[in-house]
């Protein structure tokens, strides 16, 4: 997980909505007007509420390119799951294994196994050690493991700085 690529991507979308917001919109506002009469135009009324959204989404943007920027990787717990760790969980009744990798919401994807820290599994799993046992309640059951592998976000950047890949 690259906290950075992260970030470049949120300024990506902040700067490309930002182009809009200043410079394409108006001009379609513009546009409209010349039209005639505001009152019964539905295009302005569409470009008014596309106005509408790409600001929200901007201010939304800005908000997590500010949270994001402050995480002190110091912060995140060596010895523990928290934000970027991977586990390796065995279901109790079934035997099987799990992977998961606590992740940003923006990043999530859960066919990698990517799972959001704020989610109900990623919840679930957040302050545990190898060898507990994790009880997960999503939608419509619940389900115990037991942690075989923690990998932390402070062992997959050691790794990685040292050439070697997990």
């Amino acid at each position: 997980m690259k906290i950075d690529a992260l970030l470049d991507g949120l300024r990506q979308e902040f700067n490309k909505l930002d182009r809009e917001f200043r410079l394409e919109i108006p001009k379609k506002i513009q546009a409209a007007r010349e039209l005639g009469d505001l009152r019964e135009s539905g295009e302005y009324e569409t470009i008014k509420d596309r106005q509408g959204f790409v600001k929200a989404r901007m201010a939304f943007l800005q908000q997590r390119i500010a949270e994001i920027s402050k995480i002190d990787l110091r912060a995140i717990p060596k010895d523990r799951v928290a934000l970027g760790s991977t586990v390796h969980l065995i279901d109790e009744e079934t035997g099987e294994e799990t992977v998961y990798t606590l992740v940003f919401p923006e990043l999530m994807d859960s066919a990698r196994g990517w799972i959001s820290v704020a989610s109900p599994i990623g919840r679930s799993l957040i302050g545990k050690q190898p060898g507990d046992r994790v009880v997960m309640t999503t939608p419509g059951k619940t389900r115990a493991f037991e942690m075989m592998k923690l990998l932390t976000l402070h062992e997959s950047l050691q790794s990685h700085s040292n050439g070697s890949s997990s």
